[in-house]
This record gives structure tokens, sequence and C-alpha cells, in this order.
């Protein structure tokens, strides 16, 4: 808005007080946006870092960093904070990467905002990872690039069943930074080389299984979560710990114990047979699904009365006995599948 513009809006009201409030609004509003772009509060137990900018999935700037690095160093030395919650405001992203659109645009008039930009961001980088308190990066939704330099150096990562987490730099002439050279070699197998060079999505809770999340949580209950973690008193990184323990899901509990050791005989045996022998072998294994309980009771559970919680006989892979285990793959004697 043009100062022409605004002179003309105030002269509309006549009384000076409403002039006031406006000025005194404008003056605010002014000053609140910048900070807003990241909110750092002080709650309970806890120092809060929320990434505020959800109309650009939390997309990091100089500005940010230059508010969460001394914050984050601050926190450290309190004694009276006792772990750090970094997340992202509106749900659909924790944070989509560093604001490189602006960084690229500024090249032609300014050189030094792109030495800055990733001096003070590896900066922050290394400071989460030393950091000496308990850093917990909520990452539900989009956490990509410099969302992940803000997560992954961190003591805990929550997933949730919204996360989708990508190192998508050489698609845009980049390389995966921000600590990718460190953390992207540690993945199990060669997961991190190729999600470095394709930039490879992976989803909810496949950012759990392949390590770059230390716990996955129903996104439904991370709210429960946050309460919990800031209505500790004085916790422990133990404390802590626990707390996270009891809202990970996980998701191996919810399977039948006969199908779990069932299926890892199958795949072991499978291993060295052919495709007739594994079929032969897995018509054994449908016949005794079928007279057995637990085929009938999940398909209860899952597809007709969906309560979602289907009581297994046996209820535990301790009392699937080898005798049971051994039933499943018996020979049919004459019903056995024949090509």
């Amino acid at each position: 808005m043009g100062l022409r513009e605004m002179w003309r809006l105030m002269s509309r009201f006549n009384s000076s007080r409403r002039t006031n409030i406006i000025l005194q609004h404008l003056r605010m509003s002014k000053h609140t946006d910048a900070a807003a772009e990241v909110l750092l509060e002080r709650k309970g137990c806890a120092g809060v870092i929320t990434l505020n900018r959800p109309k650009f999935l939390n997309a990091l700037n100089l500005s940010m960093i230059r508010q969460i690095y001394p914050q984050l160093k601050k926190w450290e030395q309190d004694p009276e904070t006792f772990l750090i919650i970094i997340k992202g405001a509106g749900g659909k992203a924790f944070c989509a990467g560093g604001d490189i659109r602006v960084i690229s645009e500024a090249r032609k008039a300014n050189q030094k905002i792109a030495q800055d930009f990733f001096r003070e961001e590896y900066m922050l980088n290394n400071a989460i990872d030393s950091c000496q308190k308990p850093y917990i990066a909520l990452i539900h939704g989009i956490t990509m690039g410099g969302g992940v330099g803000l997560s992954v150096h961190g003591q805990f990562r929550v997933a949730t069943e919204k996360s989708l987490f990508a190192m998508p730099e050489t698609a845009i002439g980049l390389f995966p930074d921000v600590g990718g050279g460190y953390f992207l070699p540690r993945l199990q197998g060669k997961l991190g080389c190729f999600l470095a060079l394709t930039g490879f999505r992976l989803k909810g809770r496949d950012v759990y299984a392949a390590g770059i999340a230390t716990h996955f949580v129903d996104s439904e209950k991370l709210g429960m979560l946050e309460e919990d973690l800031l209505a500790l008193k004085s916790p422990s990184k133990e404390n802590i710990a626990e707390v996270l323990e009891t809202y990970h899901a996980k998701v191996i509990n919810k399977m039948s114990p006969t199908s779990l050791k069932i299926t890892l005989r199958q795949l072991m045996e499978g291993s060295s047979k052919t495709l007739q022998e594994v079929l032969t072998m897995e018509y054994r294994m449908s016949q005794a699904c079928m007279r057995g309980h637990d085929f009938h009771e999940g398909v209860r559970a899952v597809l007709i009365d969906k309560d979602q919680s289907p009581k297994w006989k046996p209820a535990d892979l301790k009392e699937v006995t080898d005798e049971a285990l051994n039933n499943h793959f018996k020979s049919l004697g004459s019903n056995d599948l024949k090509f």
C-alpha cells in the first residue's frame, strides 16, 4: 500500500483514536511478520521451535536461521530447559527445504546472500548435531533438503504416516547437502546412495524403516505426544525416550504371531527353491491357514467388523510351537498342488 493510499484511507476515519489504532496495528504487523516466520517459545520443560511459513511449506530462509541458531544456543545453556522440540505449522510440511529460489534470484544483485545462507545453515546443522539437550524433530508432512538438515542430526526424529522424505537436490543442479554426505552413506545397504542420486521419496513408515526417523507415531496422537513431553518434570534423556516409546507404533505387533513365523520360514526356504516348489509349499501353507484361527479372525477385524483389533491365537511369538509351524509345511499327500 502506497503512502498516498494510506493517507486517503486514514482521512476517512474522523476519530484520531481510530487513526492511532490503525498506525499501531500497522507497526505491530510489520514487526511480527518477520518474527512470525519462526515461533520460539518456552513451554513447560521445553524450548519449542515452530517453523511458521505454512504457505511456503515452511521453507527455511536466512532470517529464520538467524533466529533459530542463537535461541538454540541459549536453551542449550539454560538449566530450566530440558529438551528442544522443532515442528512445522500447517500440517502439510515440516520443512520442504531451504528457500533456494530467493538465493538464486539474489545472485545478480548480491552474491553475499548465498555465502551467508549456506554458511549459517551448515552452522545450524552442526549446532543441532552437537546440541547437549535432547532435540526432538516432529517430521510430520513434507521433509526435504534443508528440512532434513533441521531434523536428521537431532537425537530423536518422529515420523508419521504423512511424512514425506526426500533429498531431491540433483534435480536442481545441486547435491544432497545439509550433512547429506554424513548421514546418507550411514543408512543401511546402499539406500543412502539411491536416495541421493534419484531424489526418491520415502513415505510414512518407510521413513522410520530406513533409519531416518527414530520413532513412528500415528499423526492423530502427535498433539498428545507433545503435551506429554512438555508435562515432564526435569526429564532425563531416558525419560524422554520412554515417552516416545509409549507412542511409537510397532507395526509388527499388530501382525499375527503365527503369520510372522511361517512367513520367515517361507522366505528362508523359498530362497533356494524353484518357483514350482515354492508354489507347492505356499499351497500347503494356504490350506493350513484356512484350517487355523488367525486368518478368519484377521478378515473379521480388518474387513468385516473393521475394529482393527484382531485377537490372535496364540497371541505371542513365544507361544507358536514348532509343531504348529511344521504343520503349515507338511505334504498334503494326494491333495498337494500338481503342475
